[in-house]
């Protein structure tokens, strides 16, 4: 991350400007100012990503919604900007902006939640709140460890509540989203092809 280093301001933060502007493959999310490491993805993570991509998108793109991955930035509060796994715009929502980060919330976001303790703890606690804060009406988690999806909805109190669940099958009637169908069992059944883990050198 040597490159947020020239673009710290005179109280030693990364601006929101500065962040924004930092090359395409400078990594990292702003967490109060300071540029924070991201998760490091691994095939179980990135196949969950891609084949949520493909479903979402074929779903979205027949309805006029929209969707993104990684490296999209949000603005979420001052000091604070993410680069959620996947966000999405629901049908019948203002179209997101061609280019620069997004200073308004998408209607859902999706992370897909990565083993190391700290990773969990981003997705599970510190973006839940950060996203609720930000007003994302959908938030959902996808667990390959434990073979679970959560979706959680945006309570009149500005806090997220249990909206679905499930471990596998097929689900029919995805909150906000009608008309999607998620097969879970597939999703699993693309992770299972993957090879084992090998060995250090």
């Amino acid at each position: 991350m040597a490159g947020a280093a020239v673009a710290l301001d005179s109280s030693g933060r990364l601006s929101e400007e500065a962040w924004v502007d930092l090359p395409e493959d400078e990594p990292g999310e702003l967490v109060g100012g300071v540029l924070v490491e991201e998760e490091v993805p691994d095939w179980i993570h990135e196949t969950a990503v891609s084949w949520l991509i493909r479903l979402l998108g074929a779903w979205a793109s027949a309805r006029g919604a929209f969707v993104a991955g990684s490296e999209l930035k949000y603005l979420l509060r001052n000091g604070n900007g993410r680069k959620p796994d996947l966000s999405m715009i629901l049908p019948g929502q203002k179209p997101p902006p061609r280019r620069g980060p997004m200073r308004r919330p998408p209607d859902a976001m999706i992370e897909v939640v990565s083993p190391r303790p700290r990773d969990v703890h981003r997705d599970r606690i510190e973006k839940l709140r950060e996203y609720a804060a930000f007003g994302v009406r959908w938030y959902w988690l996808l667990d390959p460890a434990t073979r679970m999806l959560e979706i959680y909805e945006l309570g009149p109190d500005g806090r997220y509540v249990w909206a679905q669940g499930a471990a596998g099958g097929k689900i029919e009637a995805v909150p906000g989203c009608d008309g999607l169908v998620l097969d879970l069992d597939a999703l699993w059944g693309e992770l299972d092809r993957l090879g084992e883990e090998e060995p250090a050198e």
